[in-house]
C-alpha cells in the first residue's frame, strides 16, 4: 500500500486511520510510539513475574538454610520490565515479612513465619 494514495485522494482518512490503528504489535509505528514495550505480551509479563517469585523463593531457602554466623544473601532484583523503568514491588503489609532489601527478614523471622 502506498501512503501517497491518501494525498492523491484514492485512500480515505478513515481507511488510513483503521489501517494504522490495527497494525501488528511489532510494526515500526508501534515501536516508535511505545518502544520495546510492544515486544512484551501478557505471557512475557507472566514469565517475568514467575522468575521474580522463583528468585525470592530461592532467596528465602538460602536464607533459611544458611548458618546463623554467615551473612544473609542479597535480596533478588526484579526483572526489568519495559515501560516501567523504576519497577518496585508493592510494599508488604506491616505485619508480614518485609519484601525490600533494606528490611530483609532475619533467618529466625523466616523460620518463625514458616513453622
Amino acid at each position: 500500500m502506498d501512503l501517497l494514495d491518501w494525498h492523491r485522494g484514492s485512500l480515505s482518512t478513515r481507511r488510513l486511520s483503521v489501517l494504522v490503528k490495527h497494525m501488528p504489535r511489532d510494526s515500526a509505528v508501534n515501536r516508535d510510539l511505545h518502544g520495546e514495550a510492544v515486544e512484551w505480551d501478557s505471557s512475557t509479563h507472566l514469565l517475568a513475574a514467575a522468575v521474580d517469585h522463583l528468585a525470592v523463593a530461592n532467596w528465602m531457602t538460602t536464607t533459611l538454610n544458611s548458618g546463623e554466623d554467615s551473612e544473609p544473601p542479597d535480596y533478588p532484583e526484579a526483572v526489568p520490565r519495559p515501560g516501567f523503568p523504576d519497577f518496585e514491588p508493592e510494599p508488604a503489609p506491616a505485619d508480614s515479612i518485609p519484601s525490600s532489601p533494606d528490611t530483609a527478614p532475619t533467618p529466625d523471622q523466616l523460620r518463625n513465619f514458616f513453622s
